[in-house]
């Protein structure tokens, strides 16, 4: 039996395999517990590995805590979750000194409900009546996006579009 033909093919199987490069890591479809579209996430970090997640959300107990999605060794991006008895300022949060919710020149925009949206974030908020409180808010925050830079907005708008009501569905407001 001539093994030449099937060591060619072999050999030229190997050879695309290797130009091709290593597969590009496919963003996660689900994020801090939410359902969302991978496209969406991608546009907002387009060059990450090695996802993983770490998070001390609790939709039960709804006690605010952050959710950090990382790439590798860095933090590509950073959801804080909250719940309040009261409506909190947006305003107040986005331009305040804190790490927790500030994002770069918050404009607001309608999402159908109040938001705000910034050069490397946005941050929503909405009746969502728990245990806990009375309102809920989402922060996001992507630490790769220079504060300055502006254009990104329309992919975190796009995100927030999908990714906030799609996160208040899981909450079990009342």
């Amino acid at each position: 039996m001539n093994m030449r033909p099937t060591a060619l093919w072999l050999g030229l199987a190997l050879l695309l395999t290797a130009c091709a490069g290593p597969a590009q890591d496919a963003a996660p479809d689900v994020i801090c517990g939410t359902r969302v579209d991978p496209a969406l996430t991608r546009e907002l970090v387009p060059t990450a590995e090695d996802w993983h997640e770490s998070s001390r959300v609790d939709r039960e107990s709804a006690v605010s805590a952050p959710c950090l999605v990382s790439a590798g060794q860095h933090t590509v991006l950073s959801l804080r979750f909250s719940w309040r008895p009261v409506a909190t300022d947006l305003t107040y949060l986005a331009t305040g000194t804190g790490t927790v919710s500030g994002i770069s020149r918050p404009r607001k925009i309608d999402l159908g409900t109040a938001s705000l949206l910034g050069n490397d974030g946005a941050i929503s908020q909405t009746p969502c009546r728990t245990k806990s409180g009375n309102y809920f808010t989402l922060t996001l925050q992507l630490p790769g996006i220079k504060p300055a830079d502006e254009s990104h907005r329309a992919d975190i708008e796009k995100f927030m579009r999908a990714y906030f009501p799609a996160t208040v569905r899981t909450l079990g407001c009342r």
